[in-house]
């Protein structure tokens, strides 16, 4: 960045410049907060030695908790190694089969990815939003921005399982609901992804739900069907009819690029004989709620008792497994 000439070059080279320098700052930050905590730590064990005051234990101990805290943070990102984990996601989430059933499931797991995704400082923005007809989502497309928010969300990709006692049964039976996650790197618009126009389908609605009499009179809304893949993305976002269109191709390059480096992991792995028995459309997670308590991932082993916590937003046990395990460790490790 010192070079001559760099702030005239490329804006994009510039722009990722830029964010790799935060990151490496912001890094960097995080491990001099932690030898501060340390040193501080140290100080404060010496005290309670001396002294034995119950508020000298209390503090070292917090203390310790906030260190193991970062150190988990910054272990976790030493596992981010492929291409787009350090920037943005993109998730869509659709319901299975069952109705309202499935709806109230994806709206139950878009409310705990958005918590996640706030306890991180991480901007959500609502791209697209079907609700359903009684209750819950037909479907729902969000953009999430910040550090290393797809190398975190891209392990959450796959089927997930919720059994309760149904609040929409009046006999209170138990269901068991499914949802889909997808999880996109938001490859933005510098990434050259070869689309033909004549392979796409573009058309135009009315946006659905709260928006003002702009958004719901107008034919703001854009779905792109491309053709020879059978991909659907829409946007209903913006009140721009214009702007819904941009963002909808963007998603569109996203998906075709990960579909791009699928097929390429696919045909590695043929090579190599192996057969991965996780895949995109299985089932990875189930939660359930009846008639005990417990979320557990099936490609892992974790599992946490605390149901609510989850799905508040405490994903970091998962997320961290996840990539332990792809990494070729003990995902159900501490």
């Amino acid at each position: 960045m010192t070079e001559e000439g760099f702030w005239e070059k490329d804006q994009d080279r510039v722009q990722k410049a830029n964010q790799e320098l935060t990151r490496i700052k912001e890094k960097l930050a995080r491990v001099c907060e932690i030898e501060e905590n340390l040193e501080e730590q140290e100080l404060i064990w010496d005290l309670y030695e001396e002294d034995g005051e119950e508020e000298l234990l209390q503090r070292a101990q917090k203390l310790q908790k906030n260190a193991e805290k970062q150190i988990q943070k910054l272990r976790l990102e030493t596992l981010f190694s492929a291409e787009h984990d350090t920037g943005n996601a993109i998730l869509a989430l659709h319901p299975g089969a069952g109705g309202t059933e499935s709806q109230d499931w994806v709206e139950m797991l878009m409310r705990m990815y958005v918590r996640f995704c706030e306890q991180q400082g991480w901007e959500v923005e609502v791209l697209d939003l079907n609700p359903g007809d009684e209750a819950g989502i037909k479907s729902a497309t969000i953009l999430v921005k910040g550090n290393y928010v797809y190398g975190n969300l891209k392990g959450e990709q796959g089927v997930h399982r919720l059994v309760r006692i149904s609040p929409f049964d009046s006999s209170g039976r138990r269901h068991t609901s499914f949802a889909s996650v997808e999880v996109l790197p938001d490859v933005g618009e510098d990434v050259e992804v070869e689309i033909d126009t004549s392979d796409l389908r573009i058309e135009t609605y009315r946006a659905s739900g709260a928006g003002g009499q702009h958004v719901n009179k107008t034919d703001s809304a854009v779905r792109i069907t491309h053709q020879p893949t059978g991909i659907v993305v829409q946007c209903q976002s913006e009140r721009s009819q214009h702007k819904n269109k941009a963002t909808a191709m963007r998603i569109l390059k996203s998906r075709l690029k990960e579909l791009e480096e699928r097929e390429q992991q696919k045909k590695m792995d043929e090579l190599r004989g192996e057969q991965k028995e996780i895949a995109w459309g299985s089932q990875i997670r189930s939660y359930v709620f009846h008639p005990y308590s417990l979320v557990k991932d099936l490609r892992t082993g974790k599992q946490v008792g605390n149901i609510q916590g989850v799905m508040d937003g405490n994903l970091e046990p998962f997320i961290y497994a996840y990539l332990q395990w792809q990494a070729g460790g003990n995902g159900n490790n501490e």
